[in-house]
């Protein structure tokens, strides 16, 4: 049973990593670029954000109930416990912080679209926030696939 809770470690990092780039840094750039009505390509966009922000909530508690079974309270010790639940804080954060907002706006912005109405600059700068918290989200779970072997360790 140790070695599949061990190869599932492996696997959920993959999963959860492979998904921020994937949707973050491939499908919606190529939405955005591919669709000729960006509402549309954002409204697809956001959703497939909502969908790995799950993901990673998920990810995020096997892993940290992985690390916590695997080492205790020492655990608490280890760089990637920390290294993922600062993942987990970064999902929650754009998730139930900022995408609300960012719903809010646009909905304040009917019956125009956000980016023509006078929210726009309002919008502009919390979706770079949104994209500066994901970016790091990002490259922190490059550093946790790096360190994975890490976690296995006792």
């Amino acid at each position: 049973m140790a070695k599949l809770a061990e190869a599932l470690y492996s696997i959920v990092i993959t999963l959860w990593v492979g998904a921020l780039f994937a949707i973050g840094y491939l499908a919606a750039p190529t939405l955005f670029a591919g669709l000729s009505d960006r509402s549309l390509a954002g409204n697809l966009a956001g959703e497939m954000f909502t969908w790995v922000a799950w993901l990673g909530f998920a990810c995020a508690a096997y892993l940290l109930l992985f690390l916590i079974k695997r080492r205790g309270l020492r655990a608490l010790k280890s760089s990637i416990f920390w290294l993922v639940l600062a993942m987990l804080g970064l999902t929650g954060a754009g998730y139930f912080g900022i995408q609300p907002l960012l719903a809010q706006l646009k909905a304040d912005a009917l019956p125009r679209q956000v980016m023509e109405s006078a929210l726009r600059d309002r919008f502009a700068t919390w979706h770079g926030v949104s994209s500066g918290l994901y970016l790091i989200e990002s490259l922190l779970g490059l550093w946790l696939v790096i360190w994975q072997e890490r976690g296995k360790r006792q």
